[in-house]
C-alpha cells in the first residue's frame, strides 16, 4: 500500500523560511505526480504546487509563485517556503498521483494523501 509522511512544520515569523518534506513508499514512483496542498481553518484545501515526473515540470498557485520552490529526488518530495506571511498558515500536505492528466489544482486528481504537517507563521 501507498503512503506518504510529511515534516519540517512549524513557527517561522513573517518574512522567515521553512522547508517541508514528504517521504513516499517506494511504490510511488518517479512516474507519479507529486504536489503539495494546504488547508486553513474553515477554508477548503488549496493547491500550492505540483511537480510532474520525469520531466520535473513545476507549476504554483499564484500566491505562492516566486516565494515557494517545490522539488523531488527518488524517494520524497520537498517544498522550500520563502518569505512566509500570516497567511500561509495552514496544514500542509502532501499529494500523489498516479495519472498526470488531472487539472492539477484539484484535490479530486490525486490517490495518495499524507496526514500533513502545521505552518503557522506569526507577526
Amino acid at each position: 500500500q501507498e503512503w506518504l509522511v510529511e515534516s519540517g512544520g512549524g513557527s517561522v515569523q513573517a518574512g522567515g523560511s521553512l522547508r517541508l518534506s514528504c517521504a513516499a513508499s517506494a511504490n510511488i514512483t518517479s512516474a507519479w505526480c507529486m504536489a503539495w496542498f494546504r488547508q486553513a481553518p474553515g477554508k477548503g484545501r488549496e493547491a500550492v504546487a505540483r511537480i510532474r515526473n520525469t520531466l520535473h515540470t513545476r507549476y504554483y498557485s499564484d500566491s505562492v509563485e516566486g516565494r515557494f520552490i517545490i522539488s523531488r529526488d527518488s524517494a520524497n518530495v520537498y517544498l522550500q517556503m520563502n518569505r512566509l506571511s500570516p497567511e500561509d498558515s495552514a496544514l500542509y500536505y502532501c499529494a500523489a498521483a498516479r495519472s498526470c492528466g488531472r487539472p492539477w489544482m484539484s484535490p479530486q486528481g490525486y490517490d495518495v494523501w499524507g496526514q500533513g504537517t502545521q505552518v503557522t507563521v506569526s507577526l
